[in-house]
C-alpha cells in the first residue's frame, strides 16, 4: 500500500480502458473520485473539487485530437498544484515538452498506454507526479534519444552522462539511477553536477527539470 491515499480523476473515452485504470488505481490504495469520458467533464470535476492527480488520455471527444492535452494545460493553469499524468498511444515530442514546460508545483508525466500494463511502474509514476516529480515513459526517452543531433546542446556530454540524463528523464532519483547502473550514489551526484555545468544551467532554477527539457528537445 502507498504511504498515503491520493484523490485521482481519470479521463479516458474507451470504457474498458477507463474501468481498467480505475481498478488499477484503486487496488494501488488510491481513491478515484471521478472517471469521465470527455475533456469538458474532466475540467468541470477538477474545477469543483481539485484532486491530487489527473490521469488523462491525449485524444478525447468530441474531436479526438488533443482535447485531453488542452484540458490538462487548462487544469495546470487554473490548479497548478494538481499533478498531471498524460497517456498516449504514441510518442509526440510537442505534447511532451509543452506538458513538462507548464508552470506550477504539480508534477507532470507522459506515459505510453502500454505502460499501464506494468502495474507497479504505473503506480510508481502516479506517486512521483503526486509528489511534484516527473515521469516519462522509458520508450519515449529511447525514441527521442534516437533522434538526437550530434551537434546539439548535449554534444559535450560523455556517454555515461547521457545515460544518466536519460534515466533522469524517466523521473528516477539519484539513488535509483545508482542502483540501475550499479555504481555509488556519490558517482551519480558527480555525473549530475557535470551535466548541469556542461549545459550551463543556473543555480536557483530547477536544474534537473531544465536538464531533462534540454535532453528531450535535443
Amino acid at each position: 500500500m502507498p504511504d498515503r491515499s491520493l484523490k485521482v480523476v481519470i479521463a479516458e473515452d474507451l470504457a474498458l480502458l477507463r474501468e481498467g485504470l480505475v481498478g488499477i488505481v484503486e487496488r494501488g490504495g488510491h481513491e478515484v473520485v471521478a472517471a469521465v469520458d470527455n475533456a469538458d467533464a474532466l475540467v468541470t470535476w477538477v474545477h469543483n473539487d481539485p484532486p491530487d492527480v489527473v490521469i488523462t488520455d491525449v485524444r478525447m471527444p468530441p474531436g479526438l485530437s488533443d482535447e485531453g492535452l488542452r484540458a490538462a494545460a487548462r487544469i495546470r493553469e487554473e490548479h497548478p498544484q494538481v499533478g498531471i499524468l498524460v497517456l498516449s498511444q504514441y510518442v509526440a515530442d510537442a505534447y511532451l515538452t509543452s506538458l513538462l514546460e507548464a508552470p506550477g508545483p504539480g508534477g507532470t508525466g507522459y506515459l505510453l498506454k502500454d505502460r499501464v500494463g506494468h502495474v507497479r511502474e504505473f503506480l510508481d509514476s502516479i506517486d512521483r507526479v503526486a509528489d511534484g516529480g516527473m515521469a516519462v515513459d522509458p520508450e519515449v526517452v529511447r525514441q527521442l534519444l534516437g533522434r538526437r543531433r550530434d551537434d546539439g546542446p548535449l554534444a559535450g556530454l560523455t556517454a555515461r552522462e547521457r545515460e544518466v540524463l536519460a534515466l533522469m528523464a524517466e523521473g528516477l532519483t539519484n539513488g535509483t539511477i545508482a542502483a540501475r547502473l550499479v555504481v555509488s550514489e556519490a558517482a551519480i551526484r558527480k555525473h549530475v553536477g557535470n551535466i548541469f555545468a556542461k549545459l550551463d544551467l543556473e543555480q536557483g532554477t530547477d536544474r534537473r527539470v531544465s536538464a531533462v527539457l534540454t535532453y528531450l528537445r535535443g
